[in-house]
């Protein structure tokens, strides 16, 4: 080869690699070449920003069997073993912040599943399958829960029955998720009205997120649970079976609580009338024992007698910071004021960066 022909071929060989290393770098620059971002872990049931939203890890989905149970007491469950989720800080409500979807808290759009749904005529069944999914469940009836760790996301419960979801007692690790429960007017067994969406009488915290709850008279009841993220409203007002009208609160506890229950980030709505049974959009009352170890965090509430009721004058360990008391019902944001029964000086209570819509600081008038 002449000298001529190699010095040829030595600059073709290095325009291909100058070449080579210009494609390289605007790929890398680029992100053209590089692997597909890892999608989110099948265990997850939230994706970071960004990511696909995944299904939950196979489990178990035997079909429960016929319920012939009479209708529920109160019960008093265990103590959560669920921490609650990051909820990103709280949102941003300020003046002129006047519905909740607007203002960063749960609605219609945030919550309920996010699949489509297949119709299960169940009635009124019993789930006796630990750690039975169900999943995409559009279920006519109601789910009565004599298993552990059952979890029920993206589906829909219509019930006819005392609750929608019932956890009994001896049972523990419910998990009801992104899942709309409700009922119809005028169908349930308490003189045509219908108590619980979701009870816990179990062993343990139950878990209900990003869930859309309406209709039921105490919609989510428990005095200890991990409630977040969910949207609860039009609560409809009934006459019970002794002819009165049935108090009715978006979120309530009854006292006598052995665990944690964690109230962050929902929005608890209660438009029934005072004279028609309101009590609360979140109520703590002492019926059955002293309220203690309670978190209610960045929730936007509205509606009830009183739009949060604090646990009464033995209550502790109560932690009421940067909720948003909403003007959309009454100017007090409940009918006679924002907070009653709040015990300022019991150990562990706090009372912190609550507000109006409008933005003025809720401060609770002294207990008397």
């Amino acid at each position: 080869m002449t000298p001529t022909r190699k010095r040829l071929s030595a600059w073709l060989a290095a325009g291909l690699v100058l070449v080579a290393a210009l494609v390289l770098y605007q790929a890398e620059r680029t992100g053209v070449s590089g692997p597909p971002a890892a999608s989110c872990p099948e265990e997850a049931l939230e994706c970071p920003a960004g990511g696909p939203s995944p299904d939950p890890k196979p489990a178990p989905s035997a079909e429960p069997t016929p319920s012939d149970t009479p209708g529920p007491s109160p019960g008093s469950p265990s103590p959560s073993a669920t921490p609650p989720p990051a909820s990103g800080g709280p949102p941003t409500a300020g003046p002129g912040c006047s519905s909740p979807g607007a203002c960063g808290f749960p609605d219609g759009r945030s919550t309920g599943p996010r699949i489509a749904l297949q119709r299960h005529d169940t009635g009124n069944m019993s789930v006796k399958t630990d750690g039975m999914v169900i999943k995409g469940w559009d279920i006519h009836g109601s789910l009565d829960v004599y298993a552990n760790d059952v979890t029920v996301i993206d589906s829909k419960v219509t019930s006819a029955n005392w609750w929608g979801i019932n956890l009994r007692p001896g049972f523990k690790g419910l998990r009801v998720l992104h899942t709309t429960i409700t009922a119809v007017p005028g169908k349930g067994p308490d003189n045509g009205g219908v108590d619980y969406a979701v009870s816990n009488m179990g062993e343990s915290s139950v878990e209900v997120g990003w869930c859309d709850v309406s209709v039921f008279g105490n919609a989510l009841s428990m005095g200890q649970g991990n409630l977040h993220d969910n949207y609860v409203h039009d609560i409809a007002a009934f006459r019970n079976q002794g002819g009165e009208w049935q108090h009715t609160d978006a979120v309530i506890s009854g006292g006598g609580n052995k665990g944690r229950l964690t109230v962050r980030h929902n929005t608890l709505l209660n438009a029934v009338p005072v004279d028609r049974g309101a009590s609360a959009a979140l109520g703590l009352f002492a019926d059955t024992g002293v309220v203690s170890s309670v978190t209610v965090d960045s929730n936007w509430l509205a509606g009830g007698a009183y739009a949060f009721y604090g646990g009464g004058p033995g209550a502790t360990g109560i932690e009421v910071t940067d909720n948003v008391f909403s003007t959309q019902y009454h100017p007090g944001s409940g009918v006679y004021g924002p907070v009653a029964a709040w015990n300022a000086g019991g150990a562990g209570n706090v009372w912190r960066g609550n507000r109006m819509s409008d933005g003025r600081p809720v401060v609770p008038e002294p207990s008397p």
